[in-house]
């Protein structure tokens, strides 16, 4: 499946490019395009806008058109995230769609995949959070199977 690339970060309403893996040495690329408003099918639903700025931590979505509403859990929820990645374990590069429903993990509001082919559990964190690793008194290294 080939994904659809946005033009302009004008038409999502997630983005983010960034290296995955404890050795970085994945990449995940997703994005979330923003939907047409339900009620008039014609403006693309986005945060509301004040005296010409966006405001940025709001907790509805907005047609400019109409000016219908709807809160922002119950849109998101209906979107739809595209990705694009490489395995951190397998180097297998794939593309999915999934659901926009980030889940709590651990304390961090997390968008969680499997990889296509050696299924791996890829997560997309909010920016700049890690998850909390329980329980690691020793420090991993690598170590050839001999």
């Amino acid at each position: 499946m080939k994904l659809v690339e946005p033009k302009s970060m004008d038409e999502c309403v997630y983005f983010t490019n960034r290296t995955i893996g404890e050795k970085l040495t994945g990449s995940v690329r997703c994005w979330v395009f923003r939907e047409k408003c339900p009620k008039c099918k014609k403006g693309m639903m986005g945060k509301p806008v004040e005296n010409g700025k966006i405001k940025i931590r709001a907790t509805e979505y907005v047609c400019p058109e109409c000016n219908y509403s709807e809160d922002k859990k119950t849109y998101e929820e209906k979107l739809t995230a595209n990705i694009d990645y490489v395995c951190p374990k397998c180097n297998y590069h794939g593309q999915l769609q999934i659901p926009f429903k980030r889940k709590v993990i651990m304390g961090v509001k997390t968008l969680r995949f499997n990889c296509e082919k050696c299924n791996e559990t890829i997560d997309i964190t909010k920016k700049m959070k890690e998850i909390k690793k329980k329980g690691k008194n020793m420090i991993e290294d690598d170590f050839d199977d001999e």
